[in-house]
């Protein structure tokens, strides 16, 4: 044997086992999408080895464009996560791509780059929570992507995934235990693959997330939050709507720069005539029907901020929720706001009676249940409005196969609901001081199929009711413990009594409908108590 084979034999041994690592490294996190812009996409995956950082995309399956980005470490390994994002993209248009490390390359898979909010596009999204492993069902968030947000897309529209959904927001708790490197494939991304390899997903932090680096690796979220908290809080717009994601967990959520960030974003929202609504996202609840216990006083400071820009822009908005494992939907009593917790995905449901529960006026519907949310969002610019839908999959007692059971259409112009007339007591009538009973006329709404769905009753002892003494608000239903403890209320009287006697009241009345529009307070009426008993 001569001298040059010796040296080829020596290299073949000693060499090839290093480029076979490079050159072929295997899939650990199958390729998933990030921040989706109209001109632009982010696509991540992870393999056990190798820094080369590949997309090849276009508008066929033969592709024919070709992109390179970054790898970085994950876990003090081999392994490398891989981020590459697309630009130069034409907006609403789909795209095919394939990511290639090595000689490793994945399966061809699709996906669609938001429009600008002048086409004028419709659009549907996804919220849900919370699906760290329950070790006792732990195949459940796999279900719920499978055979239901997969196969309720399929029945309900058919065609390709990212034609019927525009992107995925998650307010937290994605894995049992953020710090834990196995959780985020073998809990979080295995499961999630088929929907996130077509559509992008914008997750915010749970508490189980332990502020994780994993979590920021594994993400690139917009970078317009507080440079000195980059993807802790930010914003992302869609078409008409504005995504806003916030931090509610310890050591961030009563950050004055956070405070300071979200009014700034309202405050330009305020003017952004292209912005018609406002989603934001957050962990933890202000009010929980199931868990009080998992309450956070923050989450109220967010919500009033929310509030008050939707009252004085007129443009409805949502905070959506988790952290309590079930489904509830309510809205703010005096602004188009709604309070979703959009749970469970996965985690274990917080069963009724298990955890001190409040049966707060805010909300009309609180379910034990998995299951995730819809919101279908129309871009017409004559009379856009967006429609919210549970779509349930029941719990371990009671399954459901993706059942509507909630729904809610928010629209943002105002069209009011006739105003409500007195009809008794009035002109000074005296009655019984312990047994008041306030009637109005019925109710009349100014939209297609409008209903009764809520009354506000005030007893003032001052004709300016700027301190009523009773204020009373009901809805049409309020879901509560598997009953509906509104049932048969038409909302058009209302009972009190132990009212002083001997003394002059005056009461008002306003009406609204299922659209969260309030109709004017009716005309004051005035009633005087006697002493008289009536007896029950």
């Amino acid at each position: 044997m001569n001298t040059k084979c010796v040296v080829l034999i020596v290299s073949f041994i000693f060499l090839t086992p290093v480029q076979a690592q490079e050159q072929n490294p295997r899939m650990v996190v199958q390729p998933y999408l990030q921040n989706a812009s109209p001109n632009a996409i982010t696509v991540m995956w992870e393999t056990s080895s190798g820094q080369e950082s590949f997309v090849e995309w276009g508008t066929s399956n033969t592709l024919g464009n070709k992109t390179e980005g970054i790898a970085f470490d994950i876990n003090f390994s081999e392994s490398r996560v891989h981020e590459v994002t697309i630009e130069g993209l034409q907006r609403f248009t789909s795209y095919y791509y394939r990511v290639k490390t090595g000689n490793l390359r994945s399966d061809i898979y699709q996906f669609k780059t938001p429009p600008f909010a002048n086409d004028e596009a419709s659009f549907n999204m996804i919220a849900m929570s919370d699906m760290q492993l329950d070790s006792q069902h732990p195949e459940k968030f796999g279900e719920v992507v499978q055979e239901g947000i997969l196969a309720y897309l399929k029945k309900e529209f058919g065609g390709k995934l990212p034609d019927n959904l525009a992107l995925v927001m998650i307010p937290g708790d994605l894995v049992a235990k953020g710090s834990n490197y196995d959780h985020w494939n073998g809990h979080f991304f295995t499961p999630s693959h088929p929907l996130f390899s077509q559509v992008p997903v914008y997750p915010v932090l749970g508490n189980h997330e332990d502020n994780s680096e994993f979590y920021f690796k594994y993400f690139s979220l917009p970078k317009n939050g507080t440079p000195a908290y980059a993807e802790h809080w930010w914003y992302k717009d869609y078409g008409n709507t504005r995504i806003i994601g916030l931090d509610s967990n310890d050591g961030y959520r009563d950050l004055k720069q956070q405070l300071e960030w979200l009014e700034a974003v309202l405050a330009k929202t305020e003017n952004d005539s292209d912005i018609d609504f406002v989603f934001a996202q957050l962990h933890h609840p202000y009010k929980s029907e199931l868990w009080i216990p998992g309450e956070e006083d923050f989450t109220g400071k967010l919500v009033k901020l929310l509030e008050d820009f939707s009252t004085k822009t007129n443009k409805p908005s949502i905070h959506f929720f988790g952290h309590t494992h079930g489904y509830s939907r309510g809205q703010s009593k005096d602004h188009k706001h709604l309070w979703v917790n959009v749970a469970s995905a996965g985690g274990a449901i917080d069963n009724w009676g298990e955890f001190e529960g409040r049966d707060y006026d805010e909300f009309t519907v609180t379910q034990d249940e998995y299951g995730f949310v819809m919101v279908e969002v129309s871009g017409d610019p004559n009379n856009p409005k967006f429609t919210l839908k549970r779509v349930s999959r029941g719990n371990n007692a009671h399954p459901k196969n993706n059942q509507i059971t909630d729904s809610i259409t928010v629209w943002k112009k105002n069209k009011a609901p006739d105003i409500a007339q007195t009809i008794s007591p009035i002109n000074n009538q005296e009655i019984s001081y312990n047994d008041i009973l306030l009637k109005a006329t019925p109710f009349k709404g100014n939209m297609d199929e409008a209903f009764h769905a809520a009354s506000n009753w005030q007893i003032s002892t001052s004709t300016d009711f700027t301190k009523p003494i009773y204020d009373s608000w009901k809805q049409f239903e309020n879901w509560y413990y598997l009953e509906d403890r509104q049932k048969n209320d038409d909302l058009t009287d209302e009972k009190t009594e132990n009212l002083e006697p001997n003394k002059t009241y005056f009461w008002r009345v306003r009406y609204r409908d299922q659209y969260l529009n309030w109709g004017d307070w009716s005309t004051i009426a005035s009633f005087k108590t006697s002493t008289q008993t009536t007896e029950n």
